[in-house]
């Protein structure tokens, strides 16, 4: 199977703000560009695996760091960063540009991490990935720490669940 370069699997998609998505703080909801976020992130996963179906595995981190106003556009970009057998990391920035003065500014960062699956829902196994720029080189390098982070966070989420009850407060 050959790679692909990372840009093969670039999804942008900008969007505006409305009254509808905003908390009592007039800010964008963290929940409604997480939706975005997964939305892209899915696109970019299935370009780079070229399958029907992608399934989110994980989302290691949404990294909020300013927030996004009802006067601002709101562009996430996304791309397959890293590859396992079956899995790839997607890295998603979300550039705020306020409409009225064209001011642009890193507003979020997240790294998901999605399985290609095929027609019987099993995992797929999924090309490697070339980056090209700087930006692309750099995340291609720090994936496979990120990889082993999931990995050992994954365990431990597991080893939690054995301990957690699925008993409601209510029940007896």
């Amino acid at each position: 199977m050959e790679p692909k370069k990372v840009s093969e699997s670039r999804i942008i998609n900008t969007d505006q703000v409305l009254s509808c998505d905003l908390n009592n703080y007039n800010t964008l909801f963290g929940g409604v560009l997480m939706k975005k976020l997964d939305s892209a992130a899915t696109l970019s996963a299935r370009r780079h695996a070229r399958v029907k179906e992608c399934v989110t595995a994980s989302t290691d981190s949404i990294d909020f760091l300013c927030p996004i106003h009802q006067t601002d556009s709101v562009c996430i970009e996304s791309f397959v960063t890293y590859t396992g057998r079956t899995s790839m990391e997607i890295f998603c920035k979300v550039i705020a540009e306020d409409m009225m003065t064209g001011e642009r500014r890193i507003a979020a960062t997240a790294f998901l991490t999605f399985v290609a699956l095929d027609e019987n829902k099993k995992p797929v196994e999924v090309p490697g990935v070339i980056p090209e720029t700087e930006e692309e080189q750099f995340l291609y390098e720090t994936g496979k720490e990120r990889a082993e982070m999931r990995k050992m966070r994954r365990q431990k989420s597991k080893e939690l669940a054995q301990y957690i009850t699925v008993k409601k407060p209510w029940d007896n």
